[in-house]
């Protein structure tokens, strides 16, 4: 693939190509306003199977189905129950996925073989005349390489993807930056799947919500819930102290290596929103100098990105706060690090 399959989705004859190649059994990378996405004709078993082999997504790894009309989601799920039609009429379009059981028609592959098919509506005018022009709903994941930080350009999807997509609209970084939040409709309650881009204070204010328990052993209800997911290919570390505190260990791990003869690493920061004046760090990634959780979202993957780039032997992540998008951002970097909040994990395996 050349670089010249990135096309301006504000061209409709070149939307309308795209869902030529979604009819034809292709599959085409298109923005919305979470991330961009890499789709495919739901009903289409054999292209939907191309976006698993093309991402390297495992098989138990459900998609989430992408409409154009709330009134579409009744060619997905078998019924639409209140709740679910008062979230649907307050947050779409927009960053919400709701899960509800499947009809027979959506192919096991989209669902990974689970009864239930994750669902939304996404506020982006390219991806809706795309969904339109096919006259299918379309499947869609992030348009990246599995496990690995999620693409807010169509740069990013083409230098994670290559050869593997045949046409990438471009409209311009995302403004909302994280994934959807997904929600399993369950009765009269919503249960939490993944945070994402509509906060659960947004979503409390019409429904009442719980955390979701694991799940069983391998089973996953939702894209977005392994252990690790959206890393970078250095290594992250997440640290949950103060940038004071995070100065004063990195001196601690200088004197350390200092000890065993070994340099300190080149290390780069991603954080909230100071920028310390300190040696220590080869670049800093500001989220948002003004404290704004919302700007801090849109720009994260993309910081994570240019860091990533950098060469660097290890990338530090400072805290941000755990509420409205705050609690998704945090989801984001915790998953980035693997559960990693120190730097004993990255030394274990420092200049070996």
């Amino acid at each position: 693939m050349t670089q010249d399959k990135i096309v301006n989705a504000k061209d409709d004859a070149q939307i309308r190509i795209a869902a030529k190649i979604l009819s034809e059994g292709g599959v085409v990378a298109f923005p919305t306003e979470t991330v961009y996405g890499l789709g495919a004709d739901v009903f289409n078993e054999k292209a939907v199977c191309k976006i698993f082999e093309i991402k390297k997504r495992p098989s138990f790894d459900p998609l989430i189905v992408h409409v154009s009309d709330p009134a579409e989601a009744s060619l997905l799920w078998t019924d639409i129950p209140p709740l679910a039609s008062q979230l649907i009429r307050y947050f779409w379009p927009g960053p919400l996925t709701l899960v509800l059981p499947k009809k027979a028609a959506v192919p096991d592959v989209v669902t990974s073989g689970l009864p239930t098919v994750a669902v939304r509506m996404p506020r982006n005018d390219a991806a809706l005349k795309l969904i339109r022009y096919l006259g299918h709903p379309i499947a869609a994941p992030s348009a990246n390489l599995f496990g690995y930080t999620s693409p807010t350009t169509a740069q990013a999807v083409f230098e994670d993807l290559g050869e593997g997509v045949e046409m990438i609209l471009d409209d311009g970084p995302v403004p909302v930056g994280l994934e959807s939040t997904v929600l399993k409709i369950e009765g009269t309650l919503c249960r939490l799947l993944r945070p994402g881009g509509v906060s659960l204070e947004e979503i409390e204010k019409w429904a009442p919500v719980v955390s979701t328990d694991s799940p069983p052993a391998g089973v996953y209800e939702s894209p977005g819930l392994l252990r690790s997911h959206y890393a970078p290919w250095t290594a992250f570390t997440l640290f949950e102290g103060s940038s004071e505190e995070l100065l004063k260990e990195l001196k601690q791990l200088e004197e350390t290596l200092k000890e065993k003869e070994l340099p300190l690493p080149r290390i780069g920061l991603l954080s909230f929103f100071e920028k310390p004046k300190s040696s220590f760090f080869e670049a800093v990634e500001v989220l948002s100098a003004k404290k704004d959780l919302v700007e801090a979202a849109s720009n994260l993957f993309q910081a994570i990105r240019k860091l990533d780039k950098m060469h660097l032997d290890l990338i530090v992540a400072l805290k941000t706060p755990r509420e409205g998008i705050g609690f998704a951002i945090m989801d984001r970097l915790e998953k980035a690090s693997s559960g990693k909040k120190g730097f004993q994990d990255f030394l274990e395996n420092w200049k070996r």
